[in-house]
C-alpha cells in the first residue's frame, strides 16, 4: 500500500532523472519501470499520474511517433547555463578539488542522466591551481552569516613559510574584526571596519584559521561605504596609500583600462591619440607593476608621488639584472 502511494512520486523522479528532449520514455516503459518496484500498474493509471503531474507544474512534454514519448521539459537550470556554472565552480582557485567535484556532482544532477555526462566531460578543460583547504568553505559560510546577524568575529591569520607551513601573525594573536563585506577578486577577501581607526581593511579569507562569531555587535558602516568602489580601487588586494591618480594610456589601451578602472573612472581624450584616465586606487606594487607592464604606452602623469614610486620600482627591478651601461 504505501508503495502505491509513492506511485506518483516515482513517476515524477524517472521523468526527471532519465528524461530529456533527446531521451524520452513511453507509458510502457514507465509501467516496467513502476513493476519493476513492485508497484503493478494499469495504463489509464499512468495517464492519470503524467495529467496530475502536469496540473502540479512540471513541464511535462508529450510528443507522437509510432508510440506516445514523454520528457520532463523546462528545468530549473537550462543546459547552458549549468555548463556555466559548472566551469565557473572548476575555474575557481578558491575551491579545493574535494569541494569542486561536489558541487559539480550537484549541478550534473540537475539534469538527466544523459545531459549529466555531457557535463561530466566538461570537469576537464580547465586546470587550476587550487587552494587545498575544505576549511574555506566554512570560514566563508561563518563570515556570512556574521554579516547576515551584524556580529563580528574572531580569527587568526597567518602568513606562509618557505617549507609550506603556517606562521601566524603577531604571534596567533587572535583577531576581533568587524565584517564589512566579502568580496572577490580571484581569490575571497574579508573586508571589515574598525570604527575606532575609521578604516577598512581585508584579509584573505584562505590564510584566517579558526574563525568564530564573537559575541560583539558589529558598529554601523560609514553610510557612504560602496563595497564594489572599495574593490575596484584596490589592485589584487595589495595594500597601499588611496589617491586619485591620473594616467596617459596609449589609444588601444582604453577597453584594458575600462576593464580595470570601471565606468565610473573619468576618461577623456589625450595627445596623440592617447587616453587620460583619472581613477581612486590604492598605490601599491601591484598598481605599480600593472602600470610598468605596458612600458612606454602607460605613464603616471598625477600625483608626482606615484610617478616617483614607479620610477623607484623599475630601478631596483633593474638593478636586480645590472643597469646596462
Amino acid at each position: 500500500m504505501a508503495s502505491k502511494k509513492l506511485r506518483l512520486l516515482y513517476v515524477a523522479k524517472l521523468l526527471y532523472e532519465q528524461t530529456d528532449e533527446e531521451h524520452t520514455v513511453t507509458v510502457g516503459d514507465l509501467m516496467s519501470y513502476l513493476e519493476g518496484l513492485g508497484i503493478p500498474v494499469e495504463r489509464k493509471t499512468v495517464y492519470d499520474d503524467l495529467q496530475m503531474l502536469q496540473l502540479f507544474g512540471m513541464d511535462i512534454v508529450g510528443t507522437k511517433t509510432k508510440t506516445h514519448n514523454y520528457y520532463l521539459g523546462q528545468r530549473q537550470f537550462e543546459l547552458p547555463e549549468l555548463k556555466l556554472l559548472i566551469d565557473v565552480v572548476q575555474a575557481s582557485p578558491f575551491l579545493s578539488a574535494k569541494k569542486s567535484m561536489e558541487l559539480i556532482r550537484k549541478l550534473e544532477g540537475l539534469a538527466s542522466a544523459a545531459q549529466a555526462g555531457g557535463l561530466h566531460r566538461q570537469v576537464y578543460v580547465l586546470n587550476r591551481v587550487k587552494n587545498q583547504s575544505e576549511q574555506l568553505y566554512y570560514t566563508i559560510d561563518g563570515i556570512n552569516q556574521a554579516i547576515n546577524e551584524n556580529r563580528c568575529v574572531e580569527f587568526r591569520y597567518f602568513d606562509w613559510t618557505a617549507p609550506g607551513r603556517k606562521r601566524y601573525r603577531h604571534g596567533g594573536k587572535v583577531y576581533t574584526e568587524c565584517p564589512a563585506a566579502l568580496c572577490v577578486d580571484r581569490n575571497y577577501y574579508l573586508v571589515t571596519y574598525r570604527p575606532e581607526e575609521d578604516k577598512f581593511i581585508h584579509f584573505r579569507v584562505d590564510r584566517i584559521s579558526g574563525l568564530r562569531l564573537s559575541e560583539r555587535e558589529r558598529p554601523p558602516l560609514p553610510p557612504d561605504f560602496d563595497p564594489a568602489v572599495y574593490v575596484r580601487s584596490i589592485f589584487d588586494m595589495h595594500s597601499g596609500e588611496t589617491a586619485l591618480v591620473t594616467l596617459e594610456l596609449a589609444g588601444h589601451l582604453l577597453n584594458v583600462a575600462m576593464d580595470r578602472f570601471g565606468q565610473d573612472a573619468h576618461y577623456r581624450a589625450g595627445p596623440n591619440g592617447t587616453v587620460i584616465v583619472s581613477a581612486q586606487v590604492e598605490v601599491s606594487p601591484t598598481f605599480l607593476s600593472w602600470v610598468l607592464c605596458f612600458g612606454s604606452e602607460a605613464k603616471i602623469l598625477e600625483p608626482p608621488s606615484a610617478a616617483a614610486a614607479l620610477e623607484k620600482l623599475a630601478r631596483e627591478a633593474l638593478a636586480r639584472y645590472g643597469e646596462a651601461p
